[in-house]
């Protein structure tokens, strides 16, 4: 873990503590991905704006942890965390596999009241009632689909013992992917963006476009230059893009405090 980074309990890191934010955005990485995945997104956005990076089990300062590999068990111990982080507007932002976690986790937070989610960011991912039938990999098989996904350091690849570190981790996510199932329940009430490349393997435009159906409010979809790690390159648009969605509850928040 960073020095920098404060930690909130095992699960949430605060890259970045804000007091009184007007809004908190809980971050969930990618499969193999780490909260430090978003330093970039803390050290960019508003300062009334607070990240809550998550830390799955298994990796950097939780390595020692075992796994935790299905979508559901993660869910199941992330809940109670966010839900400690309600007192301000709460938006979820989730990449690949992150995605699918921060929409199960959304679909869990109560539809009304100040629990509820402000806003759901779900980038390099397609709408969950869409199956491509994801499934385990062979090591080898898997570290080629890393390597042509560009979202792994080249040099982390190439050495043997980094990789056999990191690959487990990498593995336990893909199985998480390839063993969730989407259950019919009630569409969420907030807005969702969907944030896609335009040369994302994973990701068709109609597969993006799917996401609509799953909320009964407004859905926009933002497509950026970049494949599936799009995001490592376009970080300060789709910064601007987060902000934009957020506006109505930071003018809300900022509002409220100057009144008191």
């Amino acid at each position: 873990m960073s020095p920098s980074a404060e930690p909130s309990g095992l699960w949430l890191r605060r890259y970045r503590p804000v007091d009184k934010p007007a809004v908190r955005l809980v971050c969930f990485p990618h499969a193999g991905g780490a909260a430090s995945a978003f330093l970039p997104l803390a050290r960019r956005l508003a300062a009334d704006v607070e990240v809550l990076a998550v830390q799955y089990p298994g990796r950097q300062d939780r390595r020692n942890e075992p796994f935790i590999d299905s979508v559901d068990g993660l869910v199941d111990r992330l809940l109670p965390e966010v839900l400690t982080w309600t007192d301000r507007p709460l938006a979820l932002f989730g990449h690949s596999l992150g995605a699918t976690v921060a929409f199960e986790t959304a679909r869990r937070l109560p539809p009304t009241g100040s629990m509820r989610p402000a806003h759901v960011f779900v980038s390099g991912r397609r709408a969950p009632t869409v199956s491509r039938g994801d499934s385990d990999l062979p090591d080898d098989e898997l570290t080629d689909e890393i390597r042509r996904l560009q979202g792994t350091d080249a040099s982390l690849l190439a050495d043997d013992e980094l990789l056999a570190m990191v690959l487990p981790a990498i593995r336990n996510d893909y199985r998480a992917a390839a063993t969730y199932r989407y259950r019919p329940s009630p569409a969420l009430r907030c807005p969702v963006t969907v944030l896609t490349g335009d040369m994302d393997p994973h990701v068709t435009a109609d597969e993006a476009a799917a996401w609509a159906g799953l909320t009964s409010a407004a859905t926009v979809v933002r497509t950026f230059s970049g494949g599936h790690f799009y995001l490592n390159e376009q970080i300060g648009a789709v910064c601007e893009e987060i902000m934009a969605a957020l506006e109505p509850h930071l003018s809300a928040g900022r509002a409220g405090a100057r009144s008191r």
